[in-house]
């Protein structure tokens, strides 16, 4: 899917949230804008792409990776999201071993 949040290098794997914070989705690229300057001669700004929510279930699914789910959440402010996101968001690193 298509989302105009901002994403930047180092974004992949994160959650896309809507407004009351559920997981709907995950980050997995962002447009080159430049290649598409070069084409178009204009810059596109905030056209990133995420995988639904469902396809990254179905992956846990098949590995038998257990998760949680939460029902809809009213509208919530941005704070408000971003610090519940924090509860249940962490960084992973993949460092290469030295051949």
């Amino acid at each position: 899917m298509q989302v105009t949040a901002p994403v930047q290098p180092g974004n992949s794997g994160g959650p896309v949230l809507d407004g009351g914070g559920a997981v709907v989705g995950v980050v997995v690229a962002k447009l080159d804008a430049i290649a598409v300057a070069q084409v178009t001669a204009d810059i596109p700004q905030n056209v990133n792409f995420a995988i639904k929510v469902s396809l990254a279930a179905n992956l846990l699914d098949a590995h038998g990776i257990p998760y949680m789910t939460a029902g809809a959440y009213d509208e919530l402010p941005a704070t408000e999201i971003a610090a519940r996101a924090r509860a249940f968001t962490a960084q992973v690193l993949c460092l290469g071993s030295e051949r």
